[in-house]
């Protein structure tokens, strides 16, 4: 029996739509993301932890719940929503239908939402915050005054891991809230991968004579990780470092630079970035709400810049051997324009080993 759900905006406005998933209320920040393949990897895509997600592609299920393509363990979004779903996906590798896996993941959605208007909402007003209901809201303070708190210490491993090969290049990468195909790029290029979590100190992290460091995406205000920050600080110029998303903007406080809040971030497959040394312009993944100041950075030098609205999209550091971009080169899913990046931070770390 199909039941009757409200999504409540902060502004006031009102979207009525139908219950799928996990039957129960629940309050998040909403935002978009343009993707028109790829939900799986953003159900289970970690930076989006306390976030409620529209999918602005109006038919989401279509091939159904595929595991292997997950990007974590679980899901960690808030809550869905979408125009359609799909209750018949047809694929070979399909194990179950969205709405089951929903239901599973004890994530509640809605599905009959004119997305498109409430996409245009968010683009107008910024991101705010949201909460689903069964009945009308007449108590607001709880949607005002919830925020995403805590995040990164949420959604990190709590042990570290070994993968890959004994003699490849040990990569020593921090699990902010890391996405799988980093993990899987790496390993495919012949690394040994050691995910380590998010509160490892700089020294245990050099104790593991890693030939680089990875610093992953993952979920929150850059500025609540205090820790991670001064961490980061005592690696910086230790060994090469490869920054993505979150871990662009962690190395940038690091290095005494600023971050902000996007009005509504972007999130999708489709964000047009270019390089500036080159001029070439590459399609990327994105997922982020927040972004780097360039401008107040005391070092490195601005690599890349959105095409659409000219933010920092990538930092170069040449003095201290680190390179940080806000896009996703392993963009799964998404195009694979900057899969590259992976290359370049192979070369770099074999160039350091060969002058060591």
């Amino acid at each position: 029996m199909e039941k009757k759900i409200y999504v409540t905006l902060e502004n006031g406005k009102v979207f009525e739509g139908i219950s799928f998933g996990a039957e129960k209320e629940t309050i998040g920040e909403l935002v978009f993301t343009t993707g028109m393949t790829g939900y799986l990897e953003t159900l289970t895509d970690p930076s989006y932890y306390g976030q409620i997600v529209a999918q602005t592609f109006p038919l989401i299920g279509n091939y159904g719940i595929i595991p292997e393509d997950a990007e974590s363990a679980k899901c960690w979004l808030t809550a869905y929503i979408v125009r359609e779903k799909c209750d018949a996906p047809s694929n070979f590798r399909c194990e179950k239908t969205l709405e089951a896996f929903l239901k599973e993941q004890g994530i509640p959605a809605v599905y009959g939402v004119d997305v498109r208007e409430l996409t245009r909402t968010v683009r107008e007003a910024g991101v705010m915050n949201a909460a689903f209901t069964f009945k009308p809201l007449k108590d607001f303070s709880a949607l005002k005054s919830y925020r995403v708190r805590g995040a990164v210490s949420t959604v990190s491993s709590s042990n570290s891991e070994e993968k890959g090969k004994e003699n490849g290049l040990r990569v020593v990468m921090y699990d902010f809230g890391a996405k799988g195909n980093i993990e899987r790029e790496l390993l495919k290029r012949g690394c040994k991968v050691i995910s380590v979590p998010a509160d490892t100190s700089a020294e245990q992290v050099l104790s593991l004579n890693p030939d680089g460091i990875m610093l992953t995406n993952g979920p929150g205000d850059p500025v609540e990780n205090t820790e991670v920050i001064e961490n980061i600080k005592k690696l910086a110029g230790k060994k090469p470092i490869f920054g993505i998303c979150l871990g662009h903007q962690l190395f940038a406080l690091a290095m005494g630079g600023r971050t902000r809040k996007m009005k509504y971030g972007h999130r999708g497959a489709n964000q047009p970035v270019k390089r500036l040394s080159t001029g070439k312009v590459f399609i990327t993944s994105q997922n982020h709400g927040y972004e780097v100041v360039s401008s107040s950075l005391p070092c490195g030098t601005l690599s890349f810049v959105n095409g659409n609205d000219n933010s920092c999209e990538g930092m170069d550091y040449p003095e201290v051997n680190a390179v940080t971009v806000q896009f996703h080169p392993e963009a799964c899913g998404g195009p694979h324009d900057a899969n590259y990046l992976f290359d370049e931070f192979i070369a770099r770390m074999k160039k350091e080993k060969e002058n060591a």
